[in-house]
């Protein structure tokens, strides 16, 4: 296989996006149905949630990997490559491995319609899992969860981590209707752990559950986190008490993540699997998820400190501008933001801008970024040191050549962003 394959493959498939997004388990069956079946061959926990899903799948893949398993992790959107997206054993799959399952999935017969590009991804990362034999696969959905690509599986456990508004258009307009769709992914006689704590998400959660006759464990109820001060965490859960928790992803949000991370080793040892404390702690304070509240640290005379978030949603920006306040009021710090435009771009900027003294805004390389122009207005009237760097990696080189040594750099709003940003950090050896 050449580059120049590769570099086909990438094309058409991400040429697949003039689709559209299209939700529904149709053509996903027809094309595994085609491919024997690839999804029943292992085991597999399914994740869902507004955020965090990343955080969980990734924090579960390293534990049960370290416990002597073989596993898959499929995730999305991918950061700067492709192959991000569709890890076994924490190693992502190979440029030929990736030319080879398209092309497997390219031969299926059409169905009735093309396949989305989602539909594609899904179906080559559990052909390549069933190719290599995993034990596990964690996967998270792309959106919802009931008409969600993914939604192909049975599961032995199913998580949904958090509900808050999103996608609308497809997902509904209300807390309980987005509960209902995220709430898809619960199978008959199949545990389902969540961290949701909204009455009416809770009820419909309740229901659904009642009908599938599911166990239902939820955060608050039947497990709870006591945080210390040193960084700390004590777990009281559905079986066992562990103290002296600790996570190595920073934010305190990350917390509650791996609550439902905890909850779910408590399930899977339920069903037999050997998971001991000591490599549950392990794995918890040492794993990590790019792009998600990375910290890069400040580097002489090259660079200040700069976090990198997606804060990609109203939730996860409050989660950040939290953050931020906490740990980086004391220094000068500069934002550089960009921002799709299916985001409520002013509640996102509202939960970032009172904690920075100047903003650079930029904009993501895809059809679906609001221009710098619209924010520019209403994030001025905030922090009035502001600026337009049309270029993601400009912006980036600018922020770090014009930021103070003791200040920190902050950049946010949209994964896009993100993935651009740190292909240009590499660039420059950051």
């Amino acid at each position: 296989m050449t580059p120049k394959e590769y570099d086909q493959c990438l094309e058409e498939m991400f040429g697949l996006h003039r689709f559209g997004i299209k939700l529904g388990l149709d053509v996903i069956r027809h094309i595994l149905n085609h491919l024997k079946n690839p999804e029943n061959s292992f085991s597999c926990i399914h994740i869902a949630g507004t955020n965090g899903k990343g955080s969980i799948a990734s924090g579960l893949a390293s534990i049960l990997q370290s416990a002597g398993y073989k596993v898959g992790l499929y995730t999305s959107p991918h950061l700067i490559r492709f192959n991000e997206r569709i890890t076994i054993n924490g190693i992502e799959v190979t440029d030929e491995e990736i030319v080879s399952s398209y092309q497997t999935v390219k031969a299926v017969p059409k169905a009735d319609r093309e396949p989305t590009f989602f539909e594609y991804t899904t179906a080559m990362a559990l052909h390549l899992f069933g190719r290599a034999k995993v034990d596990w696969a964690i996967i998270e959905t792309g959106m919802g969860g009931r008409l969600d690509a993914t939604n192909i599986l049975s599961p032995a456990l199913s998580i949904i981590s958090n509900i808050s508004m999103e996608h609308r258009f497809y997902l509904g307009n209300t807390i309980a209707e987005i509960t209902g769709e995220k709430g898809g992914i619960i199978k008959h006689n199949t545990p389902i752990v969540t961290g949701i704590t909204q009455k009416s998400a809770v009820a419909i959660l309740q229901q659904i559950t009642s009908k599938k006759s599911a166990p239902l464990y939820r955060r608050g109820e039947h497990f709870k986190v006591r945080r210390s001060k040193n960084g700390y965490f004590s777990y009281s859960g559905i079986d066992h008490q562990w103290k002296n928790m600790k996570i190595g992803l920073p934010g305190n949000h990350q917390v509650d993540n791996a609550s439902l991370i905890l909850a779910a080793c408590e399930i899977l040892i339920q069903k037999g699997i050997c998971l001991e404390l000591d490599l549950i702690k392990n794995c918890l304070a040492t794993y990590s998820w790019p792009g998600r509240l990375e910290i890069i640290p400040a580097k002489a005379t090259v660079s200040p400190e700069i976090i990198i978030d997606g804060a990609h949603n109203l939730m996860a920006a409050r989660k950040l501008g939290k953050f931020l306040q906490q740990e980086y009021s004391h220094k000068e710090l500069t934002l550089v933001i960009g921002i799709l435009d299916d985001k409520p771009f002013e509640s996102i900027l509202q939960s970032l801008l009172p904690y920075c003294n100047r903003v650079i805004l930029t904009e993501p390389d895809i059809d679906r970024s609001l221009s710098p122009e619209k924010l520019l207005p209403y994030t001025k009237s905030i922090v009035s040191d502001t600026i337009i760097v049309k270029k993601v990696a400009s912006a980036v080189s600018h922020a770090i050549e014009t930021t103070v040594p003791d200040g920190a750099i902050c950049i946010a709003g949209s994964l896009y962003v993100v993935g651009e940003a740190k292909q240009a950090l590499n660039k420059i050896g950051i």
